[in-house]
């Protein structure tokens, strides 16, 4: 599996472009761009490394994360993913005017697959497992593959998500922080935001994983 991370948009979130090496299928995780001069930075890596791109994948609904849903959609003609409990976030009016409220300019359109809690995303030869992760948002997703997982926003480098948002919930939180660190230590974490780091990592210096 081959990543790679592009910082991007107004709050710096982190989109990724995952590939398969042998059949050079791919997918983007979070295109949080809301023009085509930061998308051309992806998709010239897209064409430079003769990729497929496959899906859009969404970790949650939150505008930051999704805007760039359409540009992706209109340029390669792929669906859009996201969980099931996010998918009305796509198509909110609400949603929009807080996008634009945040400086945003373009949106996403509607889903094309709701994904569940122990669906693939078959990538080639790479499987991303959906872990169900809510707290952050409903329907918060990790994408689990082989010695790495990418996290959205609900694990950061040494800290996690913000749960005082209408959808969100500190107790689903902490659930999800569970599932997580059940993870074996060697696993690189890949957030939403901020700079990679490791399951292990976090166990270790992460306050908000101290559970008592």
């Amino acid at each position: 599996m081959q990543v790679n991370a592009f910082n991007v948009g107004n709050f710096c979130t982190n989109c990724y472009l995952v590939s398969c090496e042998t059949t050079k299928m791919a997918i983007i995780i979070d295109p949080g761009f809301d023009n085509l001069v930061e998308a051309e930075r992806i998709f010239e890596a897209i064409h430079n490394k003769e990729l497929i791109l496959r899906f859009i994948v969404n970790t949650h609904g939150h505008p930051d994360h999704v805007c760039g849903n359409g540009i992706v959609k209109a340029t390669f003609k792929v669906p859009i993913l996201i969980h099931e409990f996010d998918a009305f976030m796509l198509e909110d009016s609400a949603g929009r005017e807080i996008g634009k409220a945040l400086g945003l300019r373009s949106f996403s359109p509607s889903a094309d697959k709701l994904l569940l809690d122990g669906d693939s995303i078959d990538v080639g030869k790479i499987s991303l497992r959906i872990i169900h992760t809510p707290g952050h948002s409903r329907g918060s997703i990790s994408l689990l593959g082989e010695k790495a997982v990418f996290t959205g926003d609900t694990l950061f480098a040494g800290s996690i998500g913000r749960t005082d948002f209408p959808d969100s919930s500190e107790n689903d939180m902490l659930c999800s922080l569970k599932k997580l660190v059940d993870l074996p230590d060697d696993f690189v974490a890949y957030p939403g935001h901020g700079p990679m780091t490791s399951i292990g990592e976090e166990k270790r210096s992460n306050p908000f994983l101290h559970f008592t």
